[in-house]
């Protein structure tokens, strides 16, 4: 038991404490601890490695798949490479900074780039540009441009997770409710662009924060029926969404077009692949480097390759979620959470339309596709993520189950 050095009176709080950490392994808080070392101690080493090796990756597919776009383009051979390095030196940056933060300066950095990111949005129909992809998604800066989108996504789950959470208080606000109504206000301007890939990708987010909180099967399976309905919509209105989605229902596959050369290239590939720099479809496909990028990887490298990509992002969610399991904080819990799964599925959704499982989607591949917004909104998202999972001075989420067994 603790002994208070004044009146010699045992304090059995303070050995409760003592105790805690000694049972359930809390990490002890080290007084004055210099930041860069009590970050290199307390983060998920396994993880931030998992998204290093991504990016090399990257790097390594975009030596293969660029060139010909820069040769089309008038630029030198490895144009888009040293961009991808530039930009991706910026994302690794921006990760490491932003996992150095506190859960509350996290928040505050989430609010004030996913009001300024949904400003963005809500301006590109009068100032932004399609680039001839027939869709207003970037702001055009001469030099670079911008995919507002992108940016809004961390944003916005940690936004939204903060308003679940609140709801969770006593006298808390109606924050189920008011981040429902933020989840269709954003949906709907990504909808607008057209972009369904990232509207789907931002109410995934949503539902799976909100499935975390608790909601009930039946709510969820209701909203799943709503996104149904507002495809058949969607589908009778729009001819961008009705053109993608009869491209995938078709049964014969047009060879001509961006599927069929990616779905041809990952049938040649194999399971060792053509050979480094042996390829044809990076000819073929104008986004070889970025949509598609996952193609180049199966034909040059075959499926060994794309085994080894698809374990590092399975191994840097899963990581990250049996982290955020011992977490107390049900903000932590919410915002890690939701930033996981849309880090995850956004991967799996890129390659799923490469493999035409998926509609097309105009979704890139985390830390691996061509893209400077991608790149940099990804490497704040990771480190927001990161910071989350990082190990602090508190007990377990099992040490609150006990207490109230017993």
């Amino acid at each position: 038991m603790g002994r208070d050095p004044a009146s010699g009176v045992i304090n059995e709080a303070d050995t409760g404490g003592v105790m805690t950490e000694m049972v359930y392994g809390a990490v002890p808080q080290r007084d004055g601890e210099p930041i860069l070392p009590k970050w290199w101690r307390t983060i998920d080493k396994w993880a931030v490695f998992g998204v290093a090796l991504l990016f090399l990756v990257g790097l390594l597919l975009g030596l293969a798949a660029s060139p010909p776009l820069a040769e089309k383009n008038g630029f030198q051979p490895f144009h888009y490479v040293q961009r991808q390095m530039f930009f991706g030196g910026l994302a690794m940056v921006a990760m490491v900074l932003t996992s150095m933060m506190g859960p509350v300066m996290v928040r505050r950095l989430a609010v004030i780039g996913f009001i300024g990111a949904l400003v963005a949005l809500m301006l590109l129909p009068v100032l932004g540009t399609d680039f001839g992809k027939g869709a207003v998604r970037w702001y055009s800066l001469g030099f670079a441009s911008i995919q507002p989108s992108e940016f809004l996504k961390p944003g916005f789950v940690v936004v939204a997770a903060w308003m679940i959470a609140a709801s969770r208080e006593i006298n808390g606000p109606p924050g189920l409710l008011m981040s429902f109504c933020l989840t269709l206000v954003v949906v709907g301007f990504l909808a607008m662009q057209p972009d369904f890939g990232q509207a789907a990708l931002v109410l995934f987010g949503w539902g799976v924060m909100y499935f975390v909180a608790g909601a009930p099967i039946f709510l969820l399976l209701g909203m799943a029926g709503g996104v149904i309905f507002a495809g058949m919509i969607a589908y009778a209105n729009s001819e961008h969404f009705a053109r993608r989605i009869d491209g995938f229902l078709s049964p014969e596959v047009d060879p001509t077009t961006q599927l069929g050369f990616a779905t041809n290239a990952i049938r040649e590939g194999g399971f060792f692949g053509v050979g480094v720099g042996e390829g044809t479809v990076k000819w073929s496909l104008p986004d070889a480097h970025t949509d598609f990028i996952i193609a180049v990887a199966a034909e040059e490298y075959g499926l060994v390759l794309v085994l080894a990509i698809i374990a590092l992002y399975c191994m840097i969610v899963v990581r990250s979620l049996f982290r955020l399991m011992r977490e107390r904080d049900p903000f932590i819990r919410l915002a890690g959470t939701g930033l996981a799964a849309m880090f995850g599925v956004q991967a799996m959704i890129n390659m799923g339309v490469a493999v035409r499982l998926l509609p097309a989607k105009g979704m890139t591949l985390p830390f691996v596709s061509y893209g400077g917004s991608s790149l940099i909104a990804g490497g704040i998202a990771v480190g927001m993520l990161f910071a989350f999972t990082r190990s602090r001075p508190q007990g377990e989420i099992r040490d609150i189950l006990r207490g109230h067994v017993r």
